[in-house]
Order: C-alpha cells, then sequence, then structure tokens
C-alpha cells in the first residue's frame, strides 16, 4: 500500500517527535519534511517532494496557523491542511475553514480522531464536510441568496464542475481540459472568488456543494 505522506508545522521539537512515531505507528503515515515555524515553511515552498497534505499547529510565534494558511493561499493552489489546536474558539475555526483548512482537531484529540480525520482529508478531499459548509456559510457575508439568484456562465459552470473533480484538477489541466490559458482560468476563480466573497479554491467546492451546482452535489 504506498504510504500517505506528511509534512509537520509546530514549533515543539517534542510534539513533533511525538507526532511523526504515533502517525508512522497508526498507519501508513510518512512524516517527510518537519518546520518549527510558518515562515521557514512558506519560504521553503514548493516542497520537493511535495507531501500529501500538511498538519499545521495554530499556536506558532510570529505567525499562527491561520496567518501561515492565509499565506499559503498564495502559494499553492492545492494543498490539504490538517489544523491542530487547543483553542477552540468559534472565530479561530470559522477563519481556518475559511482560508481553506480540510479539517480541524484539538490537540487532545486520540489516535482515532487523527487517523480518521487524514484518511478523510486525503481520501474525501475533507474531515467533517457538514461541518465545514456550515461554518463557511456562516462566515460568508452573502448568506441570503438562493440558488436562482446564482448566476454563472457556461465557461465559470464548466470550470466549477472542474474544481469540484474528484481528481482534484490543478489550475493547468482544467485549462487543458476546458482548452483555455491558464490566465483565462484564473479569471474565472478571480470572478467568483469576488461575487460570491469566496476565499479558497475549498470555498468554491462549498459553494457549489451549498447551492447543487455541479456534479456532484445534483
Amino acid at each position: 500500500m504506498e504510504k500517505t505522506t506528511i509534512c509537520i508545522i509546530d514549533d515543539h521539537a517534542i510534539v513533533r517527535h511525538g507526532l511523526k512515531e504515533l502517525l508512522e505507528k497508526i498507519s501508513d503515515f510518512e512524516v517527510i519534511q518537519e518546520f518549527d515555524n510558518g515562515e521557514d515553511f512558506l519560504e521553503a515552498l514548493p516542497l520537493q517532494p511535495k507531501p500529501d497534505m500538511y498538519i499545521l499547529d495554530y499556536s506558532m510565534p510570529n505567525m499562527n496557523g491561520i496567518e501561515v494558511l492565509q499565506a499559503l493561499e498564495e502559494k499553492e493552489e492545492e494543498y490539504k491542511v490538517l489544523l491542530l489546536t487547543q483553542h477552540f474558539e468559534e472565530q479561530i475555526i470559522n477563519e481556518a475553514y475559511h482560508h481553506g483548512a480540510r479539517g480541524f482537531l484539538h490537540k487532545n484529540c486520540t489516535a482515532h480522531d487523527l487517523k480518521f480525520a487524514i484518511d478523510n482529508i486525503v481520501k474525501i478531499g475533507y474531515n467533517n464536510v457538514t461541518e465545514i459548509l456550515k461554518r463557511i456559510r456562516n462566515h460568508q457575508t452573502d448568506t441570503t441568496k438562493t440558488k436562482e439568484e446564482i448566476t454563472l456562465s457556461q465557461r465559470e459552470l464548466h470550470f466549477l464542475k472542474l474544481v469540484c473533480d474528484e481528481k482534484e484538477l490543478t489550475y493547468d489541466q482544467m485549462a487543458d481540459i476546458m482548452n483555455l490559458s491558464v490566465k483565462s482560468i484564473e479569471s474565472y476563480r478571480a470572478a467568483l472568488f469576488e461575487r460570491y466573497n469566496i476565499k479558497s479554491k475549498v470555498g468554491l467546492v462549498l459553494f457549489s456543494f451549498k447551492y447543487k451546482l455541479t456534479e456532484p452535489f445534483l
């Protein structure tokens, strides 16, 4: 079985060491990179080889986990992040999901919870889609629209369908499929971001899920 590769970003060496040992004991997980702060992690991007997902600590000096997520949005078009924290404030959770986190766990979670979340994020794309959708809805300023009020061109709808494809296509691959330039694809993304107050690729998927706009949500 192919191993799931993971990068850990946490400022405590003992936490990184313990988490690495736990992950490699409970399943076919392999920690291939570690960073003790967000700045060094962001400067090292793109990582080679690129891990399947990142486990990110919220409480770190200089840059917290939300700030790292915000910067990551500008550096990578596709990323899977599980945020670990001791803080369960609503605002932190909402901000994490709003900026593309795929899952959220308290640091006192069980090994089973951790394995379950990682498996969901890697295989499905998200951990607990229902909770993420609810929080994204609550966090967005525009919550009054109905499906009938969502107006998308055929090109935008096609782009959104590709964003939601289970293969998790890159924007380059979407451009090839639509026979367009990457710049055109990025313009569709920017237009949807601005029009519907969306902040990330995860947000696009949840937008389609919320209004049942494309497969596989129809």
